[in-house]
């Protein structure tokens, strides 16, 4: 046969065999060994890193949230979009431990694919609000309404942010296929130049004088999620992490489905699988959630990969801060236990 079928397992088992010599190392030397090489990814960007400069576009008030749309600076030359979205007094029904100051927690939400930063701030593809929920349940919009300032960035290729080529109509598209193949072109990644702009915008929310320092999380959806689980690992301003619709294994999901290009990371195979480097925000809060009939991230798949975080959360005597729903649904978002989940994190801060 000519397939490459087999060609294809061999790599992967011979990548195995270089992760099991990372295995050997001590816990923590591995950890910053791991975390050290998810930094190499965001070198380029960080050399190019440009002022915030935020600019605050449009400010609209409704009965329970204030929605502003902010622009800020992310690498030299890109500018990007942010929904800020603040609850008014009415939905702060909660404080948090020792915080007189009236403080919010904050979140970044970050979406996955789809029309951009508006499907997750409740918004139809052409700005009117919308009424569908879709798959991303319009989750940045909840979290405010349950008393978070969120921030909820238009992540590059994607909304407003597409190659202009890309945006003709009739022939619209996201830009994730054109941006990669260019990227790498200059030895560069688009995960890693979204992630880094994730950063960004959590330097951005860091500045804002409603969020207390103390209790920052992420939440991201399918090609979100997969943002917030690398930000999270290696920026420890994130004190919890909320991943919808991503969690697996690579030879689960990534490597057996014909996934966007956006997930492909050069290199990462030969340190570890996808569990172990999401592991790296141990001891920290983590939720995983996912759906039972999820066609792009299989159950199977993700109750392996919440096993293998179970035992690194218990080496770091942290079990108890990992938590997992898999709820009867397919690629969406449910929500139904991680609201309550975030409400209890913040309320045990010390």
């Amino acid at each position: 046969m000519w397939n490459p079928d087999n060609f294809m397992e061999t790599l992967y088992e011979r990548s195995a065999s270089a992760r099991k010599k990372q295995t050997e190392l001590g816990r923590e030397e591995r950890k910053s060994l791991l975390k050290e090489h998810l930094r190499t990814a965001l070198v380029p960007f960080e050399e190019m890193r440009a002022p915030l400069d935020p600019i605050l576009l449009e400010r609209t008030e409704y009965d329970d949230y204030v929605r502003e749309r902010v622009e800020i600076g992310t690498v030299t030359g890109l500018r990007m979009p942010v929904y800020v979205l603040i609850p008014k007094e009415s939905r702060r029904t909660w404080e948090l431990p020792g915080n007189s100051s009236g403080k919010l927690p904050g979140m970044l939400a970050l979406h996955g694919h789809g029309y951009g930063s508006r499907e997750v701030a409740g918004f139809a593809p052409d700005g009117t609000m919308s009424v569908k929920k879709g798959g991303h349940n319009r989750f940045a919009l909840e979290l405010a309404r349950q008393g978070h300032i969120v921030a909820a960035p238009e992540m590059i290729g994607f909304g407003d942010r597409r190659l202009l080529r890309d945006t003709v109509p009739g022939k619209e598209r996201s830009s994730c296929n054109s941006l990669t193949g260019q990227l790498l072109m200059h030895g560069m990644s688009l995960a890693g130049l979204r992630v880094y702009e994730a950063i960004r915008t959590l330097d951005y929310l860091a500045m804002r004088e409603e969020a207390d320092p103390r209790a920052i999380g992420c939440m991201g959806f399918s090609g979100g999620a997969l943002l917030a689980a690398y930000a999270a690992a290696i920026d420890e301003r994130i004190n919890a992490a909320v991943l919808c619709g991503f969690t697996s294994t690579y030879k689960g999901s990534i490597l057996s489905i014909n996934h966007c290009i956006d997930n492909y990371i050069p290199g990462v195979l030969d340190y570890a699988e996808l569990p172990d480097w999401i592991g790296l925000i141990a001891p920290r809060p983590l939720f995983v959630e996912s759906g039972e009939n999820d066609p792009i991230f299989p159950a199977g798949a993700v109750r392996e990969a919440v096993g293998i975080l179970r035992k690194i959360y218990r080496d770091e005597g942290a079990e108890h801060r990992l938590q997992s729903d898999i709820f009867p649904g397919a690629h969406e978002v449910s929500g139904r236990n991680i609201y309550p989940w975030l409400r209890s994190t913040w309320q045990s801060l010390e």
